[in-house]
């Protein structure tokens, strides 16, 4: 898929991890995706008027502040299984009926942070994942509310459930629907890397690009689900090609843009 002029630059910025993007950086790698520099510095201007991206010094941009937040989180997308505990069969919850629905910004943030973090909701404003992050239930509710939920929500450890919940918990997860996007993500990605060698520079940085930044996607919205609910060696496997494929962009794009 080709991306828009504002998607280039917001992918590259995550990309560098909170390095300033020059903007004749950003103006050749859309040129790599047929993106005239017009193109590209419209989308540089729009970007910074929405209060996404900052002007670091003339001519470089960065994600705005708001943006550091979830950066900090895509950024570590490498070490996303590192620290993940067995689990013992309860979940971190979080009640939201408090909170309200008119704030609509107030309403996306939440539901963002949320999605990240792998919750799914059981009842209306009722979200679940289970409790196999590191830290526990005291490290997600500060990564919640770093990622945009209010302080006000109420997040718990629950557990207990009678055998209907716990089957209904169980199935907000599609676990057979992600076992198989791990397969299918890993096929794709070992079938590009060999024939990698034998692509043109120009096309390899932007095939790579694409495919990358789709198993990056793929690895930051995974909700790290525990055995049984997923196959954890498919997922594993699927993660390590990810990262494989990651360090062989990283040096096709520094030829690229050095060539």
């Amino acid at each position: 898929m080709v991306p828009t002029a504002k998607g280039l630059v917001v992918e590259m910025l995550m990309a560098i991890a909170g390095a300033e993007l020059p903007a004749q950086v950003a103006v050749r790698a859309g040129a790599l995706f047929g993106l005239t520099e017009n193109n590209v510095r419209v989308a540089l201007v729009r970007l910074a008027a929405e209060g996404r991206i900052a002007t670091t010094r003339r001519g470089s941009y960065r994600l705005a502040r708001g943006g550091e937040r979830l950066l900090r989180e895509v950024a570590g997308w490498r070490d996303a299984e590192r620290g993940l505990r067995r689990w013992r069969g309860g979940y971190v919850a979080v009640h939201a009926g408090a909170l309200g629905r008119a704030d609509r910004a107030a309403l996306r943030r939440r539901e963002r942070a949320l999605l990240f973090l792998g919750f799914a909701e059981l009842e209306r404003d009722l979200h679940l994942r289970p409790d196999n992050l590191p830290g526990g239930v005291a490290r997600v509710r500060s990564r919640l509310v770093a990622l945009g939920l209010p302080r006000d929500a109420t997040v718990f450890l629950a557990g207990g459930f009678d055998d209907a919940l716990e089957a209904r918990a169980r199935r907000l997860w599609d676990g057979r629907a992600l076992d198989a996007g791990y397969r299918r993500g890993r096929a794709r990605i070992e079938r590009w890397l060999a024939r990698a060698p034998s692509l043109p520079l120009e096309t390899a940085a932007r095939e790579v690009f694409v495919l990358g930044g789709e198993a990056v996607r793929g690895v930051v919205y995974d909700p790290l689900l525990p055995a049984p609910l997923v196959d954890v060696a498919a997922r594993r496997a699927f993660f390590a090609a990810a990262r494989r494929l990651d360090r062989v962009g990283r040096d096709l794009w520094q030829e690229f843009l050095h060539a």
